[in-house]
């Protein structure tokens, strides 16, 4: 069965632009288009898609709020945020209403797909143009990184870092899988590492798991 899309941005040519990018891919799908917030949740609620790239900033609902809804009409979908800030500010409240990913639209050509890719794995995915460095680069002190994480954002890199999955953290843990994506997402900004290899990386640096 074939990824069905939504897109939504308030610019036909950036629509233009990212269906092609995505069609381009065996067996995706752009089943949508919208051209502002409020029509993006009404397609959304309607067809369900698999994944929904939302740009941040339209003048008749924003991202923010447009992921927000979108998330209650239907919870299966994953959000994408596409956005031209470079901002934690907007990326923090993009995540906290509910998207998976934010990609800078300078960096979208190289970034889109790797995220949609990212999310329908069940990961976080943020641009590297965003959140460089982005690799655990050895220039940053381990010790001094490790220490704006609370214990129990510790014990979940612990056990990202064993490899464990989402669910099996969820287990572990004692709570939900949607509390373990928050906590991942919140180490990932803290850190300014967004992907699951450098953020193995870091944790050998600091100690938190052995070397393999």
């Amino acid at each position: 069965m074939a990824l069905s899309f939504l897109l939504c941005d308030d610019h036909s040519l950036v629509l233009e632009g990212l269906g092609a990018l995505i069609s381009r891919e065996p067996g995706w799908q752009v089943s949508a288009r919208a051209g502002g917030g409020a029509e993006a949740v009404r397609l959304a609620a309607a067809s369900s898609p698999d994944v929904a790239v939302v740009d941040v900033a339209m003048p008749d609902m924003d991202g923010i709020e447009t992921t927000a809804q979108i998330r209650r009409v239907s919870p299966r979908t994953r959000i994408i945020a596409l956005s031209m800030y470079a901002d934690d500010h907007y990326l923090r409240r993009m995540l906290d209403a509910g998207a998976s990913a934010y990609v800078l639209k300078n960096e979208a050509s190289a970034d889109l797909i790797r995220a949609i890719r990212c999310v329908l794995d069940g990961e976080t995915f943020i641009s590297p143009g965003l959140a460089a460095p982005g690799d655990g680069s050895p220039q940053r002190a381990a010790s001094v990184d490790e220490a704006t994480l609370t214990e129990r954002e510790r014990e979940v890199l612990c056990l990202l870092a064993q490899g464990r999955r989402t669910n099996e953290i969820a287990t572990d843990l004692g709570i939900s899988a949607q509390t373990v994506e928050t906590y991942r997402t919140r180490i990932m900004l803290k850190l300014r590492i967004d992907n699951l290899a450098g953020l193995v990386r870091f944790a050998i640096r600091a100690g938190i798991v052995p070397a393999q």
